[in-house]
């Protein structure tokens, strides 16, 4: 039995070059839960950097990947391996351009789609039954290479309603935590901005 609830997982890619492109809404979900909650994930363990924090009477560990992320489950895998922390009690908020921007989808299992972070977790933990949040920003330009889109930087014009999306994340996060993933899914599948 682990003694740690649940273990949050934001990804993205590390470096200031990437800090504000779509790539990287998954680490700015989580420094909106460190700015809320007022912890810092500035530890550097398990290829990546962690807080240990209680939230609504849980223990949880937040983690960001420093790997890149096309390696990101190497580190979900260590600090899940280390911590005894079972599937079901991981949580990982990504980027999602397949789905509309402004939509978060909110699911307890699933494929990775065409998002290389969350194939590396899949392929790390030879499971894909794990809760993930999804935060839409599609659909990809036409005539942009997908990289290049993801990589790109979020355009001043959308940076104010990504912020409301990103607030919006981080209440599902809350809500996972507090009620349960049936609840969030419920009250916070679907569009945010309408």
């Amino acid at each position: 039995m682990s003694s740690v609830d649940y273990l949050i997982v934001g990804l993205g890619n590390p470096g200031r070059k990437y800090e504000t492109t779509w790539h990287n809404l998954g680490f700015l979900c989580i420094e909106e839960l460190e700015r809320r909650h007022c912890f810092r994930c500035d530890k550097i363990r398990f290829k990546g950097l962690m807080a240990d924090a209680h939230l609504f009477g849980s223990r949880v560990i937040v983690l960001k990947p420093q790997t890149y992320m096309n390696r990101s489950g190497e580190s979900v895998r260590d600090l899940c391996l280390y911590y005894k922390i079972p599937p079901e009690r991981l949580l990982v908020v990504y980027d999602d351009f397949e789905l509309p921007f402004g939509k978060l989808r909110i699911r307890k299992q699933g494929s990775s789609g065409t998002h290389n972070g969350m194939r590396s977790i899949i392929y790390q933990l030879e499971t894909d039954a794990f809760p993930r949040i999804r935060i839409g920003f599609g659909p990809k330009p036409d005539g942009y290479d997908v990289a290049d889109f993801v990589l790109s930087k979020i355009p001043k014009a959308q940076s104010q309603m990504c912020q409301k999306l990103l607030l919006a994340a981080a209440d599902a996060v809350d809500l996972i935590l507090k009620e349960g993933i049936d609840t969030a899914m419920n009250e916070k599948n679907g569009f945010v901005l309408e």
